[in-house]
């Protein structure tokens, strides 16, 4: 629920971000909103991040499947590597 009302927010927000472009407003304004929702998305991202890892991540680790428990981690790495650039 706390992601789904982040992203109605943030939704709002880029909506305002096409209009502020539209109207021609000052860049560095257009250039702040859109901070405030990359900010916003990544507060979004480690929200399911962490729920990832306290169910997914759990789950695989406490079934014992040897398998399963290295995809978990090497798709949470991959993941996160490509986060970073």
């Amino acid at each position: 629920k706390t992601c789904l009302g982040r992203l109605n927010r943030i939704e709002g927000q880029v909506r305002c971000l096409a209009k502020m472009v539209e109207d021609d407003r000052y860049c560095i304004h257009v250039v702040d909103q859109v901070q405030a929702v990359i900010a916003a998305l990544k507060k979004v991202e480690g929200e399911i991040l962490k729920d990832h890892i306290a169910h997914c991540v759990e789950h695989a680790i406490r079934s014992g499947d040897k398998r399963a428990q290295r995809e978990k981690v090497a798709e949470l790495v991959e993941t996160l590597a490509r986060s970073r650039g």
